[in-house]
């Protein structure tokens, strides 16, 4: 069955326009629950509720709020937004092209296909191939959604794909994290090493080989359960303790075993939501306009 696109662009860049058409490239799967009432099973409904006024209130009285300092707030309105959206453009503008070589795997949000929409085949195909040709990619801004989006745009098998990018003060750098002491290694280290990875290695990435089997076993416990039937705890597996690096190395070679899935880490119970206590009123700062609205703090 043929994709359905999700929208259309042109991509521009000095006098050239290349019209294309969106396609969603990536879906996560997850199974979702919903929130039960214990007693009888039914389920709950969600409500906005003002520890202040101690009041459910409806969303229609809800109004947007950044909050500047501690318990202190600015009103931003749907007219203050507009005022300092990005004109909304289906034009991809491509401001530079990289080599592919320095582009950094860790800037990549989201991903989408490109294809050629009507009277754009040519143009998008001989743009395709220079970048493969020249091993460049396109760095671009796309205003989506009242955005400038920082996007990239790439060859992919024939054709263009687009990836929704970071900004770089959006990614934190990687010095915050504390470097490993200094470590020095024996010659036979590091030839086991090599030799494990080498045990391991294959001819390329091949993510079909790959399964959710988390959600794998979800989906079996759920079906289960649904036809009542009771669900027993397999018996935990004793982990192995490291006692020392190289023989460590030495048993993994014995067994050349593939690495083992990462164990899904256990959730932490959520906190009981504590009683809301008195404490005094938020300060907004609203709109000019709408001031006289805004109730003093008490």
């Amino acid at each position: 069955m043929a994709a359905r696109s999700t929208g259309t662009g042109t991509i521009s860049f000095g006098l050239v326009s290349i019209p294309v058409k969106m396609y969603t490239a990536t879906s996560s799967h997850g199974v979702g629950f919903h929130m039960l009432h214990k007693k009888c099973g039914t389920r709950v409904k969600q409500q906005l509720f003002c520890p202040y006024d101690r009041e459910v209130v409806e969303r229609s009285d809800t109004m947007r709020g950044f909050e500047y300092a501690r318990e202190q707030y600015v009103e931003v309105t749907d007219q203050d937004l507009d005022a300092v959206r990005a004109e909304r453009t289906d034009r991809i503008d491509i401001v530079e092209f990289v080599p592919a070589e320095t582009v950094d795997l860790l800037y990549v949000d989201k991903t989408n296909y490109l294809g050629p929409d009507k009277g754009g085949a040519r143009a998008y195909k001989l743009l395709a191939e220079a970048m493969e040709r020249t091993k460049t990619f396109a760095v671009g801004r796309y205003g989506v959604r009242g955005k400038d989006q920082l996007v990239l745009l790439r060859p992919y098998k024939g054709g263009l794909i687009m990836h929704q990018v970071y900004y770089a003060d959006e990614v934190r750098p990687f010095e915050e994290v504390a470097p490993p002491a200094k470590v020095d290694f024996r010659p036979q280290e590091e030839d086991l090493a090599d030799r494990l990875i080498g045990e391991l290695s294959t001819d390329a990435f091949h993510p079909e080989n790959y399964h959710d089997q988390y959600q794998e076993r979800l989906t079996g416990l759920i079906e289960k359960k649904a036809a009542g039937q009771e669900i027993a705890l397999p018996p935990a597996e004793p982990q192995a303790q490291i006692i020392d690096l190289f023989e460590a190395l030495k048993q993994s070679l014995k067994q050349k075993a593939p690495a083992a899935a990462t164990p899904k880490e256990e959730e932490a119970p959520a906190a009981e939501e504590a009683p809301a206590e008195e404490r005094p009123r938020p300060s907004v700062k609203k709109a000019a306009p709408r001031r006289e609205r805004v109730r003093k703090a008490g």
